[in-house]
């Protein structure tokens, strides 16, 4: 069982213990707006009411991904109920995709291996760049990046979606630092912002087990994006009610904060977007 699974107790106990580390830290106590919140088969937050508003299909919005020769530690998160990284089971069976011959690959929105299928929803080119907080932010070359997320549907393959495995992949960080996906724009599910999965690994070699990894974080998305993609990209219908019902506030995830988990989102909805986030792991 994860960490997310054993209860609203352990949730409250967890968020305490995070807003006492921030503010040990001296951050200011303010709520950045942020998150990415998507679920099939069952929610990995509590649910809340407040609604979140956002502007017209226009460019994107910039989020908090990291000034420039800066960089901090990024949050440690949850990997929610769904990671199949061999952490969890399903039906009494260890679900591990990251044994599966093919999961290392760029684009994610196919099913692979014995599994076929395709995620539609509106084009995401997702770039995550890691670096070294404590080399003056110098990229990480040769390390591996695990992301997973649900469809426009809020399904998670594997889990909702028992006959699919799209959405999720491993990719390796190249001389800059950058691990990149091709995938879509995930959808919003009751109790949760929108958000990404992020496992990062020492190498493609040891990203086969959980055991392995090194940090475990969200990307969240801005609340305009989030706001335009509903209203407007087909077959986003319930991710718009449920948007409406949940706030970065209410999240309990992102309810302490996001500067170093919110992307910086550029494009629309007819030609897809580019979402970027700076990963910082301290090595």
């Amino acid at each position: 069982m994860d960490d997310h699974d054993k209860g609203l107790a352990h949730d409250l106990d967890t968020l305490g213990r995070r807003r006492v580390l921030l503010g040990t830290a001296g951050l200011a106590a303010a709520t950045l707006l942020t998150a990415w919140g998507c679920g099939g088969g069952g929610s990995d937050a509590t649910s809340d009411s407040s609604s979140s508003s956002g502007s017209s299909d226009s460019g994107g919005s910039s989020g908090s991904s990291g000034s420039s020769g800066t960089c901090a530690v990024s949050a440690e998160e949850t990997q929610g109920p769904y990671p199949s990284d061999g952490s969890n089971t399903i039906n009494g069976t260890v679900s591990n995709a990251l044994a599966l011959t093919g999961i290392v690959r760029s684009d994610i929105t196919t099913s692979f291996g014995s599994m076929s299928g395709t995620a539609a929803g509106v084009p995401v080119t997702l770039k995550l760049t890691l670096v070294n907080v404590n080399n003056s932010c110098a990229a990480l070359d040769g390390y591996a990046i695990y992301v997973w997320h649900c469809s426009r549907e809020g399904e998670y393959s594997l889990y909702g979606a028992t006959d699919q495995n799209w959405l999720r992949g491993v990719q390796p960080t190249d001389s800059s630092g950058v691990a990149t996906f091709t995938t879509i724009f995930p959808g919003c599910y009751s109790g949760r912002m929108p958000h990404i999965h992020i496992e990062v690994y020492r190498s493609e070699t040891t990203a086969t087990s959980y055991t392995n990894k090194l940090k475990t974080t969200q990307l969240a998305f801005p609340v305009d994006v989030c706001t335009t993609v509903y209203t407007t990209a087909s077959g986003y219908t319930s991710s718009e009610t449920n948007f409406q019902q949940i706030s970065f506030a209410t999240d309990n995830v992102f309810s302490d904060g996001t500067s170093t988990e919110m992307a910086t989102v550029t494009g629309n909805v007819t030609d897809g977007y580019t979402v970027a986030l700076q990963v910082g792991i301290s090595v």
